[in-house]
């Protein structure tokens, strides 16, 4: 028989909150009650049933957690307008996107959680993930030029760098800190992914060494 590894529940608290505002947001229901109800369910899903290994970082940082949330809200409600203007306006004329998002952590939980928090953004949905290199393609509504893309690429490795900030690992958190200094994101810029990788040129010393 299978035992499941004992884990502290303080490492898995941050994943027993985020069940919790998953079943408020699966329900449509933002109140204590629904919450509480989601904490209980998803406290036995994670500490009796057997599930493969999802282990925190044991940091937990209720200030950026606060700005993440008040932020995913926000976006919420705005989407939320948006969706249904463009619905009334545009209807199936919206021209829509599928665009891949190369995420700064490879852990598990944190990919889970970004793309989760992205796909609950009223005109947005994850498509697939790729975990070797972790990409979220994102599927998104009324993309209609390459700005708009890189508009939603930057949006969502904002996601990213916030739940990084709230309980992400002190290496990805360096990162995160590393850009905020210099200026930039991860990952390479528009101009550098279109430009083509070409060969270098011959010189008389490898033409010699030939």
């Amino acid at each position: 028989m299978m035992r499941r590894p004992k884990t502290p529940l303080l490492v898995e608290l941050p994943l027993i909150l985020f069940l919790g505002l998953f079943w408020m947001a699966l329900w449509q229901s933002f109140d204590v009650g629904t919450f509480l109800i989601g904490v209980v369910y998803g406290t036995i899903i994670v500490r009796v049933f057997y599930l493969p290994p999802l282990r925190g970082t044991g940091r937990v940082n209720p200030f950026w957690g606060l700005l993440f949330l008040l932020r995913f809200m926000t976006k919420m409600v705005l989407a939320s307008f948006q969706v249904s203007w463009l619905a009334v306006v545009k209807g199936p004329r919206i021209r829509n996107s599928v665009i891949a998002i190369q995420l700064r952590s490879h852990d598990d939980f944190l990919i889970t959680l970004t793309g989760h928090a992205l796909a609950l953004v009223p005109g947005s949905l994850v498509l697939d993930v790729d975990r070797t290199t972790a990409t979220l393609y994102l599927h998104a509504l009324n993309v209609t030029d390459d700005h708009a893309a890189e508009k939603i690429r930057q949006d969502a490795l904002r996601t990213e760098a916030l739940l990084i900030r709230t309980l992400g690992s002190r290496s990805d958190l360096a990162v995160v800190r590393a850009e905020a200094r210099l200026g930039r994101v991860a990952g390479l810029s528009k101009a550098q992914r279109d430009t083509p990788v070409t060969a270098p040129k011959d010189t008389p010393d490898t033409q010699e060494a030939r």
